[in-house]
């Protein structure tokens, strides 16, 4: 079962490695989002959200994970070379990977946000460090723990 996942990040060439990734792995890529205004314009029809901090318009990704998360429903998965600046996490979220991401844990990454986007349990990758979720549900926490 495939979702819609939107690629927030200003390099082009990694947005464009990372929207390949995603449909390859049969999702359907809803497009690349280089700031925050470009994402919120695409977040009504995005499922999942590979956010990276630092975009065009300064770090504006912390607050558009939030944003992403509360408002819309979107599963966000953040991807960024300073995963410190995330402290304890954004509410909401599910959690970081630091970049540079391989392709395999890429796919990883991916397919464990599609888990928990479909309430499946999986295990994630080895390199995400899972944010502490206040707002999953006791059926939701059999999905996050291996």
């Amino acid at each position: 079962m495939s979702c819609k996942i939107l690629v927030v990040e200003d390099e082009i060439f990694v947005a464009v490695e990372i929207e390949s990734v995603v449909a390859e792995l049969g999702h359907e890529p809803v497009g690349i989002a280089a700031d925050a205004s470009s994402a919120l314009v695409l977040a009504p029809k995005t499922e999942i959200a590979l956010v990276d901090l630092n975009l065009r318009d300064g770090p504006t990704g912390p607050e558009l994970g939030r944003t992403l998360a509360e408002r819309f429903g979107v599963t966000v998965l953040f991807m960024t070379a300073n995963p410190s600046q995330l402290g304890d996490g954004i509410p909401g979220t599910i959690g970081v990977i630091a970049k540079p991401v391989m392709e395999d844990e890429l796919r990883q990454a991916v397919n464990y946000a599609v888990s928990l986007r479909r309430r499946m349990r999986a295990d994630p990758p080895r390199r995400l460090r899972l944010f502490h979720n206040d707002n999953l549900t006791p059926g939701d926490e059999a999905a996050t723990t291996g």
